[in-house]
């Protein structure tokens, strides 16, 4: 377990191994919540992230003026937001531009503020008001940045799958009627338009059962299978995600990318929240940094790295609700984690280096396959077959090569620099990696 000192080296050696996995493209960020009255100052967080983390993104729940100074000339990406009561007025111009006065221009670009978020979970609010004066408020808040001279601050609203109608299987993902037409298709209009993102927060932890808690937590297990596209999922939020898609997919927005607003573990609750403990937690977390910048993607979006934001940076002891609610944190208050480093483990896989070309995945896959190493489980009808992928066909002839030449960590995981050792093992269902 980890020490709950809180000295200089263990809070950097806890921060480092938390997000070590943290790409420079901002692949992992962290929701900064402040429902609390024993957080650190924004100056002190602002340090701490920038000189003992590599966490690189942070989304704020509103538009903390103290925290936006705090942050300016860090370099830290951050996202503000618009509260769910002002989206009515911020339909007109006039509020939109005085609210962009007043939260943005005094901070920008000192600060770096990357996206404004216009309420969050609105569709789950069942506030009418709030709901189909969204997307007016979000293109009204845009225009209001332009005229002010700001051009590359990205406007969006985050989303729980409650506007789902259909989620299962995720080929056959569906949004809720009444609402797909009016309200998301719009919306996916204007994002599209804006080069924006549509912006979702998947939580397996709420469809957590003991039948299936290796499915949601990315431990190896049989996976769950989607006949209409023959795919085999081995994690519940590949699949969450890619109910998404498919559903944004049927309204004809494929192309507009997604970004992961919020998704955690708790790591404690009330006793009838057996799921929310510290282990389940490092699992979840840690198996989802290393997911999500693999650069894998998901079965029906491959070789995509999703921007995503664990919630949450600490936790916050005045939150109301179950106890789980509190404890979401990456963090306490004073730095310290709250979850433990996984187990070591002496097993190593190899496995491509995040965005690696096409043509050079090809060329390991050909190569491999050449040299004598069975590749029969990534052929039609093979264990390992689906998803049907050149990154998840490629992965498994590369560790596959490096599991039956000596496991010689420079010389059999090279591949001419296009791949990498990790103690993650990537098997699932009843594809097994050697």
């Amino acid at each position: 377990m980890w020490s709950t000192r809180s000295s200089g080296l263990v809070v950097l050696q806890a921060s480092l191994l938390i997000l070590r996995f943290a790409a420079t493209t901002s692949a992992i960020g962290v929701n900064y919540g402040t429902i609390a009255n024993n957080l650190p100052k924004p100056a002190e967080v602002a340090n701490f992230l920038k000189t003992k983390t590599t966490i690189d993104a942070i989304k704020l729940f509103d538009a903390n003026p103290e925290i936006l100074r705090a942050f300016a000339n860090t370099n830290i990406s951050v996202t503000v937001s618009v509260g769910n009561g002002d989206i009515p007025a911020l339909v007109q111009l006039p509020a939109a531009k005085n609210w962009v006065a007043a939260n943005i221009v005094p901070f920008y670009p000192s600060t770096k503020i990357i996206r404004v978020v216009v309420g969050n979970e609105i569709m789950q609010s069942a506030n009418k008001d709030w709901i189909y004066n969204l997307v007016p408020a979000m293109k009204s808040i845009n225009n209001a940045l332009i005229e002010a001279g700001i051009k590359d601050i990205k406007i969006s609203t985050p989303n729980t799958l409650g506007f789902l109608g259909v989620s299962e299987p995720p080929s056959a993902g569906k949004f809720r009627e009444g609402y797909d037409k009016d309200i998301i298709a719009p919306m996916l209009e204007f994002l599209r338009e804006t080069k924006s993102a549509f912006m979702i927060n998947p939580y397996p932890y709420f469809n957590y059962a003991d039948s299936i808690s290796d499915y949601i937590l990315f431990k190896p297990n049989k996976g769950v299978y989607d006949p209409n596209t023959r795919i085999t999922y081995s994690n519940m939020f590949d699949a969450q995600i890619d109910a998404v898609y498919s559903a944004m997919r049927a309204l004809g927005y494929s192309d507009v990318p997604i970004v992961v607003a919020e998704t955690g573990w708790p790591s404690a609750g009330d006793p009838r929240e057996s799921s929310a403990t510290v282990d389940n937690a490092a699992s979840f977390n840690w198996n989802l940094i290393q997911k999500v910048n693999s650069g894998k993607g998901t079965p029906l979006m491959p070789n995509k790295q999703f921007e995503t934001y664990i919630f949450a940076l600490f936790n916050e002891n005045q939150k109301p609700g179950a106890t789980s609610e509190r404890n979401f944190g990456l963090f306490k208050q004073d730095f310290t984690p709250t979850q433990p480093q996984p187990q070591p483990t002496d097993k190593k896989f190899c496995v491509p280096i995040p965005n690696t070309n096409p043509q050079s995945l090809q060329g390991n896959l050909d190569w491999v396959c050449s040299q004598g190493i069975d590749c029969a489980p990534i052929q039609p009808g093979g264990s390992c077959f689906e998803p049907n992928t050149l990154w998840s066909h490629a992965q498994y002839a590369m560790n596959a090569y490096y599991a039956l030449k000596g496991r010689r960590d420079d010389n059999d995981c090279h591949f001419k620099q296009t791949a990498l050792l990790t103690t993650n093992n990537p098997s699932y269902g009843s594809c097994v990696y050697a």
